[in-house]
This record gives structure tokens, sequence and C-alpha cells, in this order.
């Protein structure tokens, strides 16, 4: 077996030798954190909400599990209410909402295929039904297939990642906005990829790289009416994604080649989140805060 090396304290341990995982592969997408050997790591315990958040409520797409739940869990600690739709995830749905719980917030997690603009719509419908108002939407969920060759992805294929990874965040935009306000934020889930590329994920890269695009236009439609968007930009994250997309043997070895020489683990990017939800960047709009390891990009 590989051996894991978990956040502990204040530092990764071992940071000499590339951290790997066991080999392991999931079937299907997005998969699921609770067949995953190690467990993204989804919360810092070191990390004390200040308020920043206080009486919010966001909206964080694909909140189950991964990034969306690690975001989900900071924004509790900093007051906020969620919403969680999920695909299929359920066990992975009721963790998360359990957590929001603990920690003293509401959580509202939907079952759902957002793909369809009526069910985004829905979403918003549900939001402020329960809670009355929305105050933050972080479009976060997304799928990749890896082919070898461009010849290799399907029309089948192409759809599906374009119909998952950049529709729903015009339509959950398009139903989010006549509820936002001034000092609302948007926050979008771009990728490394967007900016390196990647020789396997060409139609998956593309979508991100749509995202970034987005979220630049996006911010500048929406500037005068006082709504930030900006997008986070994750390199190699330790999420339910990885072991269903890539073989065992890829995954054995994932992240080890970024110049940290690791996966990073969901808790790692949430404050990124958490500072684009907040007044703290009321000054960024149109921006991309990229948490990657240290790869150096071009933006």
């Amino acid at each position: 077996m590989i051996p894991v090396y978990p956040y502990v304290g204040k530092e990764t341990v071992c940071r000499e030798q590339p951290i790997a995982f066991p080999p392991q592969h999931q079937p299907v997408q997005p998969g699921l954190e609770s067949l995953m050997n190690p467990r993204p790591i989804s919360e810092n315990p070191e990390y004390r909400g200040s308020g920043k958040l206080k009486g919010k409520v966001a909206i964080i797409t694909g909140g189950d599990s991964g990034i969306g739940r690690a975001a989900a869990i900071a924004f509790a600690k900093e007051g906020a209410d969620l919403v969680i739709p999920y695909l299929w995830e359920t066990t992975d749905a009721m963790d998360t909402k359990r957590r929001i719980e603990e920690l003293g917030q509401r959580c509202l997690p939907i079952k759902i295929d957002l793909r369809h603009k009526c069910n985004c719509e829905f979403v918003v419908q549900e939001t402020i039904r329960c809670f009355g108002q929305l105050d933050v939407l972080v479009n976060n969920h997304g799928v990749q297939y890896p082919q070898k060759s461009i010849a290799d992805i399907s029309e089948a294929q192409l759809y599906q990642t374009f119909q998952t990874n950049i529709f729903p965040f015009f339509y959950m935009v398009q139903a989010a906005l006549p509820h936002l306000k001034c000092g609302s934020s948007i926050i979008n889930t771009a990728s490394i990829t967007a900016y390196q590329g990647h020789k396997t994920l060409i139609d998956y890269s593309s979508t991100k790289g749509a995202i970034v695009s987005f979220t630049r236009s996006l911010a500048l439609s929406l500037i005068d009416c006082g709504i930030r968007v900006n997008a986070v930009a994750p390199g190699s994250i330790w999420t339910p994604l990885i072991p269903s997309s890539f073989s065992a043997e890829e995954v054995a070895v994932f992240g080890t080649d970024a110049p940290i020489k690791r996966a990073g683990q969901p808790f790692e990017l949430a404050p990124a989140y958490v500072y684009l939800a907040s007044s703290d960047s009321s000054f960024a709009t149109g921006e991309v805060v990229h948490v990657n390891g240290g790869a150096m990009v071009t933006t």
C-alpha cells in the first residue's frame, strides 16, 4: 500500500517524499467520499469563524463533497446558512448537512440534476421559500472523462461535459440574479487546466476555460449592480472526482507532479471561497484565485 501522509497540526509531514494514495477506482461519477481511502479532509479544525458571513444564505452546487463540502463547512463557521444541490450522492450530502447543523447553521440539501434550466430555477425558488434571501452563489459542480485522444471523445461525452460543467452556471445565475443585491457574490470553480491544459482532459479543460471567460464577462456585466463575480482555480485536489475519473494506477500518484509534491485537500481551498464571498474581497471582481500547490500560471 502506498503510504498516505495526512494533515497534522499546522503543516503536512514528510514534505520531501511525494504524497500518494492507495490505488482505487470508482465506476460512477461524481463519486462518493465514503468510498475513498483516505477520505478527503474537508475541515481544518484550527479554522475559527469570525462572522464574515453572518446572516447570509449561500447556494453551493456540488456542496455535498469535495471542495463544495469544504467551502460549505467554512461558510457555516462564518455564520451562513447553506443550500447544497447535488446529483445522487445522498450519503455524502447528509454527512455535510449534519456537520453544518452541528455548527449551528441551517442546511437544505436538494437532490437534483442541474443540467436542466428548470431544475436550477427550482433550487433558487426553494432557497427563497426556505430562507427568504440569497446572498452568495457558488457554481462548483463538474465532471471529467479522460480520453487519450480527441478522436476518442464521443458526441455524447462532449454534450455531457458541456451540459454539466458550464450550461448550469448560466442557468443558476439567471435564476439567482433577481434575488441578488448590491454586495452579493458569485463564485465559480474553474481549474488549473484552463491555463495549463491537460492532454487527456480536452473537453473538461475547454469548459474550465469557458468558466474563466464567463467569470470575467459576467463581472463586467454586473459591476454596476454591486454584485461581484470571481473564480477559484484549483490544482490537484483530493476529491471524489479523482478516483471516479482516473485509473487506480493514476490515482496512486495523483498530485505528485505539483511543485509542492502532493495533492491538496479540500479544506485548503475553503478560505479562498470565504474571502471571495465576504466583504474582505470588496475590491475584487473578475478575478481568479489560484490554489494549486505552487504551479505558475499566466492569467
